[in-house]
Parts: C-alpha cells; structure tokens; sequence
C-alpha cells in the first residue's frame, strides 16, 4: 500500500492547471467535468486532482493497495463498526475499486486498486499546458501529505488501528505514520484548526530539488522554508506557498524503513538553537506558510 494522489478544489482551477504544469512540472493527463488531473513521470494515474469549486477544500487522500489489502482494511472497519463507502468502480483516470473511510474530522480517505496504469500518452487537447512535464525534472510520484489535526490522539489511533499504518517517528510538532517502507506517507501536526498542512512530491534526486527551486524562482514564487534536510525521514526539502493557494514541498532521499525501526519520539528529534533541520542553513517563513496551511480545510460529507 502506498500514497497514490490528492484531490482539491478550488475557484479558478485554468491558472493552478498552468503553474502545476509549466512550474512545477506535472503532466495535465485528462480533464472530466470540472476536475483536472495531473500526473507525475512515475506509474500512477495521476498525482494531483483540482476539480473547479466556490471553495478551497481537500476532496480526498487516495491510496494504492492490493485487492487483499482493501479486503483486510474491510474486515477491520466492520469489526470497529465503521462505515466505509463502497467504490465499485472509479470514474477517473486509473479507475479501480476500493473505499471510501471518513477520518475522526472529515478526512476522506480512499484506498484503491489501480486497474489501469498510467500512460504518457498526453491528449492533444491538453499538450499548450503540458509542454515542459516530460523532462527529468517532472516528480516522480507523492512522497507524503501532512494532516493537521485539532485531535491528534485521534487520527494517530483511527490512522494505526483502522487504517492499518504504522508509526514511524513523534517529534514535537509531529506524528509520523507509514503505510509502506517510506518513513511516512501521513503525517497529523496538531494545529487550530484540521485543515491540509501540506503535499510533498518526490523528485529523482536533490539535484532535480534545487533545480525546482530555482525555476520557482524564476517564476516568481520564493522558497518558504529550505533546501534542507529533516531529521525525521532524513529527506531533502523545499517548500513553497503555491500561487493558487496551499503549501507544495519537493522532497528527495526519503528514508525507507524495515521491520526493526524503533519508533522516535522528540527527545530524538532536537537541534541546537537557529537551527530548524540537519544542515542548518535553512529559513522558514513562518507567518506565510502558515497561513497556507490553513487555505483547504476537509470538506464534510454532504
């Protein structure tokens, strides 16, 4: 089981669908209705959803699993008693069949099998926004999303005990939990208000990471907080407040980990003072990303 994709919505989606292509380097695949997907140069369908909408919001947090897996997490969730949505075949890129699970503050969490792979094979209609998403420095698929959360105790247990993940590492400001050999594929960062934190896409090396900041750069938008390299997953970073809203990292080396990883907790997990990473020479824009952070609340069952 692994991180497959995010699905937003948002007011305005043509000038998100730019950037994410000609910026950030994603593939506009297939555009149904109102909603955009954009793929990654890595096997999965798509990486990125942002269907047009009166207001931000998170749609949902997909998963790929095996047809076992999807059966196992369906036993655990008749066994707690918790309702799950059945997805007998889904309409998007990809399709497969799977569920659908509410988290403990309206997190949508869906777990799918992939019946189609992707393809690279771009429509025409869509090749003006997708001109520059074939090169190396495409992401090759989601690393991680973080999650904050108003009831950390909450999501740690329905994360763990339903959904079947694994804690990696607590720091002070996080709970990491995977669902595979990448240190983490979630992480719950208790906050004001639940809310996306935000989405990491994995590049092919830290060359390709530096290389985005500078075309962010480029293009106007500043680094946030990086390059760096955290200590938790020991990944490189760079994050970015995107233009249409939301916090977008670029991630690389995450940290795969084995049956014999001992849980961190914050005393683990210190730096000396100025220092917010391994390498110490990063700054953080505090007051903006946080804001970001709070740009796409979970949108509630209708």
């Amino acid at each position: 089981m692994r991180l497959r994709s995010v699905e937003l919505q948002l007011p305005s989606i043509e000038p998100a669908i730019r950037f994410l292509c000609d910026v950030w380097r994603l593939t506009l695949m297939e555009c149904r209705g109102a909603t955009a997907f954009l793929a990654g140069s890595g096997a999965d369908p798509y990486l990125l959803a942002v269907t047009e909408a009166d207001m931000h919001a998170v749609r949902s947090i997909t998963f790929s699993a095996t047809e076992s897996e999807v059966a196992a997490l369906r036993m655990r969730l008749q066994s707690a008693e918790i309702a799950a949505v059945e997805i007998p075949d889904a309409d998007e890129p990809g399709g497969g069949v799977g569920l659908s699970i509410c988290g403990p503050e309206h997190q949508n969490y869906r777990f799918l099998t992939t019946a189609t792979p992707s393809g690279r094979d771009v429509p025409q209609s869509c090749l003006a926004m997708s001109a520059n998403a074939t090169d190396k420095d495409t992401p090759v698929q989601l690393t991680h999303v973080v999650v904050n959360t108003c009831d950390l105790a909450s999501c740690e247990q329905f994360s763990t005990d339903l959904l079947g993940f694994q804690i990696s590492d607590r720091t002070r400001a996080m709970t990491f939990v995977r669902c595979g050999a990448k240190h983490h594929c979630v992480a719950y960062a208790p906050a004001a208000m639940p809310s996306l934190n935000h989405i990491a896409f994995e590049m092919v090396d830290a060359d390709a990471v530096m290389r985005g900041i500078g075309r962010m750069r480029d293009a106007g938008v500043a680094c946030s907080w990086g390059p760096g390299r955290h200590g938790p997953g020991n990944n490189i970073f760079a994050y970015f407040v995107a233009p249409f809203g939301g916090v977008i990292e670029y991630t690389a080396e995450v940290a795969e980990l084995g049956s014999d990883h001992r849980v961190g907790t914050p005393a683990d997990w210190t730096w000396p003072p100025g220092r917010i990473d391994q390498w110490g020479i990063s700054t953080k824009d505090v007051a903006a990303i946080t804001a970001a952070e709070r740009q796409f609340p979970f949108l509630a069952p209708a």
